[in-house]
């Protein structure tokens, strides 16, 4: 899979980065694992997961994959909390996500913008996954009005230097960016945030002089619209519309990740 690197950053990457959001849904221990390595296999380089993904299981699931391969970057954030906490099993996290959908409480995340909380976070996220590195940290759907940016910035500008993480921003909706790139906040160095086709709802960082990096939500948004969408047209067009950058896109089917490898061998 062709590689390319990320705009106003050192890392080089796959041109489609692997989402975790859903991987939890695509079977047990076993069946994940082969879909993380399935996807390695075809030249996925990065993977994107989160503290909220699986509540805590798809950091955890990375990790043998990432204790295998070294060449392989990753993507985790900080600022939405699990129901229950990070370290719940799965027969556990099974039972609270059916129970969500009959009482929203019992899978309610919560967001916290306290630094203290986030300090202890990267370091449980270092440990799920298995890493002392984190290639690209982010802040999860931020509210700008309750994050203390110098406060933010002062502690990830020291995990930086203490080499904990490579790069920081936002992984955002533009509805929750507006605000950041208005003030040209530092935390929008980097910037990872959902687009689409028709929309184009990204181009709000190009109208704030900032590049497209890592974009994600062109199949769901193109379904929503038309159930007989094209998804190889459509994955092909979105590399066109972020040639410099990466986009996500995930599967629970191992048969998949060829038609994604060669999407991206074509663009």
């Amino acid at each position: 899979m062709k590689a390319v690197r990320l705009p106003g950053t050192h890392i080089a990457l796959s041109r489609f980065v692997f989402g975790t959001a859903s991987l939890f849904n695509a079977g047990d221990a076993a069946t994940r694992q082969r879909l993380l390595d399935a996807a390695a296999d075809h030249g996925f380089s990065h993977f994107d997961t989160a503290p909220y993904y699986g509540f805590g299981m798809a950091e955890r699931d990375l990790a043998p994959l990432l204790a295998r391969r070294r060449d392989l970057t990753v993507t985790t954030k900080v600022g939405i909390y699990s129901p229950g906490g990070e370290e719940q099993g799965a027969g556990a996290i099974f039972l609270r996500k059916a129970a969500g959908r009959f009482m929203a409480r019992a899978s309610r995340p919560e967001k916290s913008w306290d630094v203290d909380r986030a300090r202890a976070a990267l370091t449980a996220s270092l440990r799920r996954l298995g890493r002392d590195h984190i290639e690209l940290y982010l802040l999860h759907e931020p509210e700008f009005a309750q994050v203390d940016q110098h406060a933010w910035t002062g502690w990830l500008e020291s995990e930086v230097a203490a080499g904990r993480i490579g790069q920081y921003g936002l992984a955002a909706e533009p509805a929750y960016l507006a605000p950041f790139l208005a003030t040209r906040s530092p935390l929008t160095g980097f910037v990872q945030t959902t687009d689409s086709l028709g929309a184009c709802e990204a181009d709000c960082l190009t109208a704030a002089g900032l590049p497209l990096q890592i974009t994600y939500g062109y199949i769901s948004s193109a379904l929503r619209s038309d159930s007989c969408a094209d998804v190889p047209d459509i994955l092909a067009r979105a590399l066109r519309r972020n040639p410099d950058g990466a986009v996500i896109v995930s599967t629970r089917k191992v048969s998949r990740m060829q038609q994604f490898a060669d999407i991206a061998a074509a663009a």
